[in-house]
């Protein structure tokens, strides 16, 4: 009995030890959670449309990453929308929401694993002629209630920039 019981405090000990070096090891934070838009932090990007979503509910388990947002549509009706992407550098397809377009993404982790970078291209055609839009995204948890997604986005050799931040709810 003495012996069992030996062995399994050392199991004991060892499993903590490896799950705490694990998660440590990853040291990469979780952006799970449901994210208001703050406004009055938040700094659009100069002359172009606001295109922060006004609530995002994003879920990241392992190597996954989906968000729903929600937008003010130009009508002034709320649409949402759900993304999904992959965490270890591979390719994601999402819909672009502009006809059957679609949007094609990259997400890798900071060297630091504090922060997200998108990678997105969208290809589209438009009387006959194909175009090309990139953009990318950083998503950096500023504290464990804010989050800070900066966009720039790049079409016809002009940039735009915007940070949107959010409130966690």
């Amino acid at each position: 009995m003495k012996t069992f019981v030996k062995f399994f405090g050392a199991l004991l000990l060892v499993t903590f030890l490896f799950s705490t070096a694990t998660s440590n090891a990853q040291g990469k934070v979780n952006f799970s959670g449901t994210w208001a838009l703050n406004e009055a932090k938040s700094t659009p990007s100069e002359g172009g449309p606001r295109m922060a979503s006004s609530l995002m509910t994003i879920t990241q388990d392992g190597n996954n990453l989906s968000s729903e947002s929600t937008r003010s549509g130009m009508d002034g009706q709320d649409t949402k929308s759900t993304v999904k992407f992959t965490l270890d550098g591979k390719e994601s397809t999402n819909p672009a929401g502009f006809g059957n377009s679609t949007r094609k993404s990259t997400v890798t982790w900071s060297a630091d694993g504090k922060s997200l970078n998108f990678a997105h291209v969208m290809k589209f055609d438009r009387d006959g002629e194909t175009m090309e839009f990139k953009s990318t995204e950083t998503w950096t948890l500023t504290d464990e209630k804010t989050l800070s997604v900066t966009t720039v986005m790049n079409f016809n050799d002009q940039e735009m920039k915007n940070t949107a931040v959010y409130d966690k709810k």
